[in-house]
This record gives C-alpha cells, structure tokens and sequence, in this order.
C-alpha cells in the first residue's frame, strides 16, 4: 500500500508537504526522550511487566514505521 502510495504522489507531479514527516518525526523524537526519563527516573522498575515491555516496544516500532512512511510519502 505505502508502495501504491508513493507512486500515486508521483505520478500526479505536485511537491508534497513534508508537514506529516516532521509531525512524525517529533513525536517519535518526544516519545523517545520520554521514555529515556522514565528510564532513568525509574532504573529498578521500568519496565515493569513483560507486557509493559511489549508494549514499549510496540509502540515504538509504529511511531517509526510511521515516520518512515511520512518520509517515503512526502519525498
């Protein structure tokens, strides 16, 4: 789909906003500072459940897919 996308964007011509791609970028930047505090504030308990952890990680890895995809749409 990100595929079709990207060649959607390039067959109409027009320059792409790259609003969505630093949108992007700074939640994921956000997020990881975040969570770098909690890290540190919280060394002996963060995370503290398997699921917890899971859930980081989850999150995380869509906040970059979803950068990834601003980049590869707004270019």
């Amino acid at each position: 789909m990100l595929h079709l996308l990207t060649v959607i964007a390039a067959v109409e011509g027009e320059e792409s906003s790259k609003t969505p791609f630093y949108i992007a970028g700074a939640v994921l930047a956000l997020f990881a500072v975040l969570i770098s505090v909690l890290g540190i504030r919280r060394i002996d308990s963060f995370p503290s459940s398997k699921g917890q952890a899971r859930g980081v990680i989850g999150l995380a890895g869509l906040l970059v897919v979803a950068a990834m995809a601003a980049a590869v749409i707004s270019s």
